[in-house]
């Protein structure tokens, strides 16, 4: 399991930000009914983001993480996988994806994925820069959404593995680097027992190969799923993944000026490289 059932984005609300945030059910692939949670903030900063799960699909991590997207202006979209097979209704918390996951396609969710961006695109305050992000296999899935030539801005794709078969049926992200259209910011866990450096290392080497910009982030001693199984623990990890993803939307939002701020920006997050530079950066733990 990647986000325990009761874990919550490592983000503080901002007190008094309006937002309008809410479940919609909007028509996937081959007009399949398809549940999405939409978080619109009262004033956009022209960014929009497509938030894909773990493989749980979508429960309150995702849909709060959407909301604090919202409350730093950008519109946000997470969406289900399992609608197909488990109905549109929010799953209880006991849900066994299993069974579900099995029967999941990369045909089915590249449509929804798809759906799911023209419902981004179609809010009233339209946004003019379009992000992906995703965590595990949803990590996976945002580096494969910028294949499908949907004219994303950018993806932070959180510990997806990149290389390889995987069970939905997803395409590895390195074997398909040639087609990604835009800059990622790769997040990893340093600990992270399966995506080791190995396989960054790999990934690394193809989307240097094709020309693609991105800028890997290692966080030594963090786990897989560090930025929410494991959030309290590795703070400043957690703290600096997100702030590394505000700026990384903010310097390729186009448009008027990015309106927030995160809270806080510990001192580790200056080490962020802008433009990116395709390397590893080594997350320096202020704390010794």
């Amino acid at each position: 399991m990647c986000t325990d059932h009761d874990s919550r984005p490592p983000i503080a609300p901002i007190s008094g930000a309006a937002i309008d945030a809410g479940t919609e059910i909007i028509k996937g692939a081959n007009g399949a009914d398809l549940r999405v949670f939409v978080a619109r903030p009262q004033q956009s900063t022209g960014a929009g983001i497509l938030i894909l799960p773990d493989v749980r699909g979508l429960h309150p991590f995702f849909e709060e993480l959407a909301s604090r997207y919202a409350e730093r202006g950008i519109t946000a979209i997470a969406m289900d996988y399992f609608c197909r097979t488990a109905g549109t209704d929010a799953q209880p918390q006991d849900f066994d994806y299993q069974p579900h996951l099995e029967l999941v396609s990369w045909d089915n969710v590249a449509g929804d994925i798809k759906a799911s961006v023209a419902h981004l695109r179609s809010q009233s305050s339209a946004p003019r820069s379009v992000f992906a992000t995703g965590f595990c296999m949803g990590g996976r899935l945002s580096a494969d959404a910028t294949t499908l030539g949907l004219g994303f801005a950018g993806a932070i794709p959180f510990y997806g593995w990149p290389i390889g078969p995987h069970r939905s049926g997803s395409p590895a992200p390195a074997d398909l680097a040639k087609q990604i259209e835009c800059d990622l910011l790769l997040i990893y866990g340093g600990a992270d027992q399966g995506i080791n450096e190995s396989v960054r290392n790999e990934f690394d080497a193809a989307l240097d190969k094709a020309g693609v910009k991105h800028d890997t982030v290692v966080y030594p001693g963090a786990p897989h799923s560090f930025f929410d199984r494991k959030a309290e623990e590795f703070k400043d990890a957690s703290d600096d993944a997100w702030n590394r993803t505000l700026a990384f939307i903010r310097k390729r939002t186009a448009g008027q000026p990015f309106a927030a701020a995160p809270a806080s920006k510990p001192a580790a997050a200056a080490h962020a490289t802008d433009p990116i530079d395709p390397r590893v950066e080594i997350f320096e733990d202020q704390q010794g």
